[in-house]
């Protein structure tokens, strides 16, 4: 096994400007790294992270998001195993595919998304993150609970407090102490709208959430709470990034924008191929129940190990020319991409695979649709090369963007 001092460390500056190159390295030399300052093994291999999250020998828990990230959103469907997860999971998956999703959440998002560009659609130029991308995840997720978006800035807030909180690796106290008392502010705003959606329910998830129940399980107010908490976070930040990453990548690539402006139906491709080249989350550790053998070595029982899912997406022992964008390329099967049968682990694998993977898909599908639609010529601001930012999470900070507007006055 290898030691950190062979590649960039992921919390130095070189690795949060550019990753790539370090992960590389670390697939080729050292695919198994132990972290000291994570306190966790780093496993960068396509087969050794596809291996842990499919996790098929019941060799891999997520038993550390009970310090990972129960102090921010209390205890989730993420920490729970064996029936207690699939009874969770089968109380809040319906509301996130097939019928319900469409009956009653793309008019959300199509609403949404309409409302935010309307705001901009005159003007001839926008910052797709600010304007765009950071608003549209959680103004749907408070729409579909049926909160109040005019509280859109303390989502923002409560969610940003959240996400550094979880991608805090270097144990940086005020980062912890704002996570901490993210939960606290929560619940406090939460739980008296929970009770009240209970007396008086509506056709909204909440209502949905506080009413479901399977085998006779039903989900307490904290089990609510702390959804709701996790769904603003992981799909408020993941998909704020998606979106910003599958224009981002368009728009380097003119050719595939022109394609995917001629047909949308090749949105869902150019959505795959984002998250496989540039995926919103790069990390998600897991705790192994028992010793395990991976490339490069060996993992002791009850160790954290950190599946860099930035470094396997760019296997090439998986993916040819893994470095380069494609939406066409014949090694990423987009009718699974959206499924827990996904060959890209940007939404884990296995039993926890991402629940929200086909509502992120609708919000990106309508999104980017609408954008195009909108700016028939959008292009990017000139002398502008968007770059990522962040370890944990990564994507654009800002996507600034010119068009030519329509004719005619604009709507008051």
């Amino acid at each position: 096994m290898s030691t950190a001092q062979q590649v960039p460390d992921i919390l130095s500056s070189e690795f949060a400007a550019n990753p790539y190159p370090s992960y590389r390295v670390m697939r080729d030399t050292a695919p198994l790294i132990w972290h000291e300052a994570t306190r966790s093994y780093l496993v960068s291999r396509y087969e050794d992270v596809e291996r842990v999250f499919k996790d098929r020998a019941g060799e891999f828990t997520t038993d550390n998001y009970a310090w990972q990230i129960e102090p921010v959103h209390g205890k989730t469907i993420l920490q729970l195993s064996g029936r207690e997860h699939a009874v969770r999971r089968a109380l809040v998956a319906p509301a996130f595919r097939g019928s319900d999703l469409e009956r009653k959440f793309l008019p959300v998002i199509e609403r949404n998304a309409r409302e935010l560009i309307d705001a901009f659609r005159h003007t001839g130029s926008a910052d797709l993150v600010a304007d765009f991308a950071t608003r549209l995840p959680v103004d749907v997720i408070a729409d579909m609970l049926g909160l109040d978006k005019g509280d859109h800035d303390r989502f923002h807030r409560w969610y940003t407090a959240v996400i550094a909180f979880l991608g805090n690796l270097s144990g940086e106290p005020e980062v912890t102490a704002a996570g901490e008392r993210t939960r606290v502010e929560f619940a406090e705003y939460m739980l008296p709208i929970i009770r009240d959606r209970r007396r008086n329910p509506g056709d909204d998830l909440l209502s949905a959430l506080c009413a479901a129940e399977v085998d006779g399980v039903r989900m307490s107010d904290e089990d609510v709470k702390a959804f709701c908490s996790l769904l603003l976070a992981a799909g408020g930040e993941t998909t704020d990034k998606a979106i910003a990453g599958i224009v981002a990548n368009l728009l380097l690539h003119p050719d595939q924008l022109a394609a995917v402006r001629a047909d949308r139906s090749l949105i869902p491709r150019a959505f795959a191929e984002t998250l496989r080249f540039t995926p919103p989350v790069h990390m998600i550790m897991r705790q192994s129940a028992t010793e395990v053998q991976l490339s490069g070595g060996t993992v002791p029982a009850g160790a954290t190990v950190t599946c860099l899912i930035g470094a396997a997406n760019r296997d090439d022992s998986r993916y040819a020319h893994p470095d380069r964008f494609d939406i066409f390329r014949d090694d990423l099967t987009t009718t699974t991409a959206f499924s827990a049968a996904a060959d890209h682990l940007a939404f884990a694998l296995g039993r926890h695979f991402c629940v929200g993977a086909l509502l992120a898909k609708a919000e990106v599908e309508t999104g980017v649709g609408q954008l195009l639609d909108a700016m028939p010529d959008m292009r990017l601001a000139d002398g502008f090369v968007p770059a990522e930012r962040g370890v944990f999470t990564r994507g654009p900070q800002t996507l600034p963007v010119c068009f030519t507007p329509p004719t005619g006055t604009p709507p008051q």
